[in-house]
């Protein structure tokens, strides 16, 4: 079993104002920043066998000031993005409910398979996404500890299997802004069944 250090992206600005981010690529701010920073003192003191990062910007900026305090390279993997919001992303959540009040209702009942507008991703589709690649990367580094540096939900569908939670917590889950949380993960390669109920 692999231990998985996990941290969200730094604060950004449209973290602040209530955006939906999603794969839209804000930067950090200066809030952002130091969190990164303590972030990475958080994490001294252990020896890491790979930094990992979603390859958006707030992540993988994130990432880099925690791999210099660390002495460690970032390696980008574009399956840590965040999920994919369509059209809803950079907007507010009371522009959303104003412009598609049909497809927000929809949401509300169905948080889990629901797909935005635009080419969005649903809870699950995430899931599928992240659970393979998590797998990937702890098979590469059986026994060892890893650093994992991603996105709020993302993030969160890591932590609904490695708590044997259902997926429908997600949203419950996501973690704050660069707060390293360690989970042990045991790689299951032959079993995707998301169990979403």
């Amino acid at each position: 079993m692999t231990r998985l250090w996990l941290v969200r992206h730094g604060q950004t600005d449209w973290n602040l104002q209530g955006r939906y981010q999603g794969q839209t690529d804000p930067p950090l701010n200066a809030t952002g920043v130091q969190q990164a920073e303590l972030a990475a003192q958080m994490l001294c003191g252990r020896k890491y066998a790979a930094l990992y990062s979603s390859d958006l910007q707030r992540a993988r900026v994130t990432a880099e000031i925690i791999g210099r305090q660390l002495g460690l390279e970032v390696i980008a993997d574009q399956r840590l993005r965040e999920v994919n919001l369509g059209a809803w992303e950079g907007m507010l959540v009371g522009d959303i409910q104003a412009q598609y009040p049909e497809e927000w209702e929809a949401r509300q009942r169905d948080r889990l398979r629901f797909r935005v507008p635009g080419g969005g991703e649903s809870v699950i589709d995430v899931a599928e996404r992240m659970w393979p690649a998590i797998d990937d990367l702890a098979s590469r580094h059986p026994d060892q500890d890893i650093i994992v540096v991603s996105h709020g939900l993302a993030l969160a569908t890591i932590l609904c299997r490695a708590q044997d939670v259902p997926l429908a917590s997600a949203r419950e889950l996501i973690p704050d802004n660069a707060q390293p949380h360690c989970i042990v993960w045991e790689v299951r390669t032959a079993e995707l069944s998301l169990q979403p109920e």
